[in-house]
């Protein structure tokens, strides 16, 4: 068994040129599976509550000095979600302002294909994980910017599901 132990400070943390935070997050996603145990082609996505009220989102999480970006997203993924798997291309940045702190952040999203589910995970205790449809992730995600990624992940994936069997490149 692997001990998982959730980053904490902000030591290495990365800013912008205009001093802005940058964080990292991923839309953890799955296929549902049919009765034969075939793969259907109706999406889950994985939403997760914030640490402090039952708020739902995608995990995120601080960009550090000794990572990259998609590092970044999966070790988020893991300490957040308690899932690992596939981080596929970027799905873009935005600027936005943390309600919390009233400072402005400058994040990145990344799709993950979900390979393995922890049943132990660093913030288990203080998060809930729930896989849901999109419309339903759509309607209780708490961040603009989040539904954004979403709407255009499942642009790519649809548009991929309609190219199948081309030979189209995996980042449209």
């Amino acid at each position: 068994m692997v001990c998982l132990v959730s980053r904490t400070g902000r030591h290495l943390q990365r800013y912008d040129a205009l001093g802005r935070r940058q964080v990292v997050g991923c839309i953890p996603y799955r296929y549902k599976r049919n009765s034969d145990g075939t793969l259907s082609t109706d999406l889950e996505v994985l939403v997760i509550s914030s640490q402090k009220c039952q708020k739902m989102m995608f995990p995120k999480g601080g960009w550090e000095l000794d990572e990259s970006k998609e590092q970044a997203a999966l070790r988020e993924s893991v300490e957040e979600a308690g899932v690992r798997g596939n981080v596929e291309c970027e799905l873009g940045k935005w600027d936005f302002m943390s309600k919390r702190y009233g400072t402005f952040y400058e994040g990145y999203m990344f799709p993950l294909l979900v390979k393995e589910e922890l049943a132990l995970w660093p913030e288990q205790n203080v998060r809930q994980r729930t896989w849901m449809s999109v419309k339903e992730a759509r309607d209780v995600c708490q961040h603009w910017w989040m539904k954004e990624a979403l709407d255009i992940l499942v642009e790519r994936l649809t548009s991929l599901q309609q190219h199948k069997g081309q030979n189209i490149s995996t980042c449209l």
